[in-house]
């Protein structure tokens, strides 16, 4: 028997969302990102004698937007609280935080795994607070340098049940929280630029075990891909170390992208004492019933009821993940959805078309001259059988690129492109051909009916493509077997 297939791992995730507000959790500090360090500070979030935090109210309303998106339960009665502790980026020595009253409670993430079953992750909690500043070692060779105009930047800190099992389950949650809070428009998901940020806590047990092993937290991972790898290199870290007969220390640690390791960052021989106590300078906020009834009356179409939807109206679950992945595709499928009833060829056209348009011309869906109508046109046109989808996606639409004021209709109109139907005209262009090819007429009453290929082709080069198929095929058919 494999070691590793005796244990289990237990993990559970800590991600930080760093708020798109334009101001900072308490202070009316600028939270643009990118300007001339230590420039997007004042004297409140650098904690100066006297001066007095207040609220930002879009932090709230993000909390509860999240909140709503994970059913979790939001809170009435939300108190800050002081987290005390030293760090060179931390101006104030204290980190404004929530304790024992998050603004949300409960909730879950629901995670697709690859067997194609799906898995709700628990939520503990979602809580707000604000960013500490950033230490910069790579600069001066021989100090570090601190850049305080991250410092008080609003976050909400969503923290997951030990549920997650391993580095797959780990990416799958990542992928969701990250494109739940793109279309809650609250954080840009950037794990780059550190706008979402995640902590892993780990630990191993003998399967069938009630006993948790101990954790080691796993800091310091600038991609949902590192935290994949980080995870499934220290449960196999773990086992290897129980296996030889050590015990696992309650460490910090910190992921190496290149070599794909984890290092201590610095050992915990108990937990930290934070002093956690009620923040004396900020007031209770209460939020209300009626308040939480306006913000969720304002949330956007969420990607998982979407996902559903998609599914509901026999779309795979292939297409419904691909139109999902991003907001503004999926209200781009929606429009379009909305006036027109094949919804898989929305689907293919958008998916394939357009997408790869955008790809090819490195474009997002809101530089995208067309609009979501005149794709529906331009399938309904197909529907109708007055041009084929070789002639649309080969000519129309180029020229509906060209000029996208004009519809589907109007371009194939101008340039002699419906297709012809009439089977009058259409019996002409087929004695033709088959009169072209007197032996393959044999050879084709003998057997060989692969040759209506050959006839087929020679009667849309006839018609300059403008045969309809279906009505073709079955002349050509008829013509032969007489």
């Amino acid at each position: 028997m494999n070691i590793y297939d005796k244990y289990e791992a237990v993990i559970g995730l800590e991600v930080h969302a760093q708020l798109s507000t334009k101001s900072k959790a308490y202070s009316s500090d600028s939270t643009e990102f990118g300007v001339l360090s230590n420039t997007n500070v004042s004297p409140i979030s650098l904690g100066h004698p006297g001066t007095l935090p207040m609220s930002n109210k879009r932090v709230i309303e993000y909390a509860v937007r999240l909140g709503l998106a994970c059913k979790s339960n939001i809170r009435e009665v939300n108190e800050y609280a002081r987290k005390n502790y030293f760090y060179a980026d931390l101006p104030k020595g204290y980190q404004i935080t929530q304790d024992k009253t998050p603004i949300c409670n409960g909730g879950y993430i629901t995670i697709k795994k690859d067997d194609g079953t799906e898995k709700q992750i628990n939520i503990t909690r979602i809580h707000m607070e604000e960013d500490a500043g950033k230490s910069i070692h790579d600069i001066d060779p021989f100090d570090t340098l601190i850049d305080l105009n991250r410092a008080g930047v609003a976050l909400l800190e969503i923290v997951s049940e030990p549920e997650i099992k391993n580095g797959d389950e780990a990416y799958q949650y990542l992928t969701e929280v990250r494109k739940l809070v793109r279309y809650l428009d609250i954080c840009d998901g950037n794990m780059e630029e550190g706008s979402l940020r995640c902590d892993a806590n780990i630990s191993v047990m003998l399967k069938g075990s009630k006993t948790f092993g101990q954790r080691n937290e796993v800091k310091n991972m600038n991609s949902i891909r590192n935290v994949q790898r980080a995870i499934e290199y220290e449960i196999k870290r773990q086992i290897d170390a129980i296996e030889n007969g050590e015990v696992i220390q309650q460490d910090t640690r910190s992921f190496d992208a290149v070599a794909g390791t984890t290092f201590i960052l610095r050992s915990k021989e108990m937990a930290n004492d934070y002093r956690y106590f009620p923040e004396p300078d900020l007031q209770p906020v209460i939020v209300s019933q009626e308040y939480i009834a306006k913000v969720k009356s304002s949330l956007p179409p969420l990607p998982n009821d979407l996902y559903k939807k998609y599914l509901a109206l026999g779309l795979s679950a292939y297409d419904a993940g691909v139109l999902t992945d991003s907001k503004e595709i999926a209200l781009y499928f929606e429009e379009i959805i909305a006036q027109t009833k094949n919804t898989k060829a929305a689907s293919n056209w958008l998916t394939v078309q357009v997408k790869s348009f955008l790809n090819d011309n490195a474009l997002h869906i809101s530089e995208f001259k067309i609009t979501p109508k005149r794709i529906a046109e331009l399938v309904d046109f197909i529907d109708t059988g007055k041009v084929s989808h070789t002639i649309a996606t080969q000519k129309i639409f180029p020229k509906m690129l060209e000029d996208p004021s004009k519809s589907a209709v109007e371009i194939a109109e101008e340039n002699n492109w419906i297709q012809e139907s009439d089977t009058g005209a259409l019996r002409t262009f087929v004695l033709e051909a088959i009169a072209k090819y007197p032996e393959k007429v044999t050879e084709y009453k003998n057997g060989k009916v692969s040759l209506l290929g050959l006839f087929m082709g020679e009667v849309m080069k006839l018609s300059k493509g403008k045969a309809d198929p279906k009505i073709a095929t079955e002349l050509v058919k008829q013509e032969l077997e007489k």
